[in-house]
């Protein structure tokens, strides 16, 4: 997986179970992942050190993954979406 892949599927996982997550790790989330900071910006920003905000980054992207192993939201999803493109034009209308 690349890491734009990677990143892409981050911020999908993000969009799943972000709530579960503290305000802090959505914000530092948020801020390494949406808003393009670096950790050094986000340390500066919140006063304290680059390696507590990398790993609570890294605690969050574990978190996201743990919620999806056990909850397989996106999972369903894609499957969901699959099953919806082939179906017929007629019964894509109805639903």
């Amino acid at each position: 997986m690349t890491d734009l892949e990677k990143k892409n599927y981050y911020n999908i996982l993000f969009g799943y179970y972000g709530v579960l997550l503290t305000e802090k790790q959505q914000y530092y989330f948020e801020d390494y992942y949406f808003n393009n900071y670096s950790l050094a910006e986000i340390a500066e920003n919140n006063k304290t050190s680059r390696n507590a905000i990398h790993k609570q980054v890294k605690e969050v992207e574990n978190k996201l993954i743990d919620y999806e192993d056990k909850l397989k939201l996106y999972q369903k999803a894609s499957e969901i979406e699959e099953i919806i493109k082939d179906l017929d034009e007629n019964i894509k209308e109805q639903i």
